[in-house]
């Protein structure tokens, strides 16, 4: 008998292009994983349209309805405990997790970044390679841990930085690279083969 597939949720802000990526990898029948669920705290976004025509589960939950970070994440939890996911893989998730949810998912959370990591943690990824001089960009999917995009490497992708590249032409050539790692690096934790030490 073959290994059960991981559960997978995913949890989205925004149009959910690394999750369709997830999404697409996971429909090969030797793909260790399943996604099971799509969040978001954005009630209008676009990924949620696009899970639920792979018909996956969806749920949201505005955050500006709750009046603290906790609130908010017990109200994660609880759509949570419906899916039942092994693992759960930010893609594009735009709030910070709190400590304590961060530390209940230790090791079996993990997220995609644009950038080396540690370099240039944060937002504007791109524009900060380009005025840093760096002769290299790239992305990193690694754990999440309480520090922000600062949990250990799963795997990382490089791209040169071309003469004349702007944040727009940057930001695409890494995205094609996210697309690539992030459905390997979910595979890896999935079966096992990345795990967190930290």
């Amino acid at each position: 008998m073959s290994e059960p597939r991981k559960r997978v949720a995913i949890l989205i802000s925004g149009r959910g292009s690394n999750m369709s990526a997830l999404i697409e990898a996971a429909k090969a029948p030797d793909y260790p994983a399943q996604i099971v669920g799509v969040f978001s705290n954005q009630p209008d976004a676009g990924g949620l349209q696009v899970a639920a025509s792979h018909g996956i589960a969806t749920a949201w939950r505005w955050h500006k309805d709750y009046p603290s970070r906790t609130g908010f994440e017990l109200a994660i939890a609880d759509v949570l405990k419906l899916w039942r996911p092994d693992i759960i893989a930010l893609a594009g998730f735009m709030r910070i997790l709190t400590p304590e949810f961060t530390e209940k998912w230790k090791g079996r959370m993990i997220n995609i970044h644009p950038s080396l990591l540690p370099l240039h943690r944060g937002l504007h990824t791109h524009e900060a390679a380009i005025a840093a001089g760096d002769k290299e960009h790239g992305c990193t999917v690694h754990f999440v841990t309480p520090g922000m995009d600062e949990g250990p490497t799963i795997l990382q992708a490089r791209v040169p930085i071309l003469p004349g590249d702007t944040p727009d032409t940057l930001a695409e050539r890494v995205l094609a690279e996210e697309h690539r790692i992030y459905p390997e690096a979910l595979a890896l934790v999935a079966r096992g083969a990345a795990t967190f030490s930290g």
